[in-house]
C-alpha cells in the first residue's frame, strides 16, 4: 500500500492529500529512508514522521478499509 494512502486510512494524517505534502516536504521515512508518497509500505516496516511532535511507529497491517475505531489496530508506535 502507498505510504500516503496508509497513513489517511490509519487516520495518523487526517487526509490524504496533507500526507502526500510531508512525503513531498521529506518528513516521512519507512525503515530509515526518506520515502515519497507512492513508495509501498508493509507489515514490519518502522514509519517516522518529523513534523513539530515526530512521531516512529510499526506498521502491523494495511488494510483498505478500516473503520474509525479500527485504525488504531494498523500501528503500534515506538519510542
Amino acid at each position: 500500500m502507498r505510504i500516503d494512502k496508509f497513513l489517511k486510512n490509519s487516520r495518523i494524517i487526517k487526509r490524504r492529500t496533507v500526507a502526500k505534502e510531508a512525503c513531498d516536504q521529506g518528513k516521512v521515512f519507512i525503515n530509515g529512508k526518506q520515502s515519497k508518497a507512492g513508495d509501498e509500505v508493509k507489515v514490519g516496516d518502522i514509519v517516522e514522521i518529523k513534523f513539530s511532535k515526530p512521531l516512529k511507529f510499526e506498521v502491523l497491517d494495511v488494510s483498505d478499509n478500516v473503520k474509525k475505531e479500527d485504525s488504531k489496530e494498523l500501528y503500534r508506535i515506538l519510542d
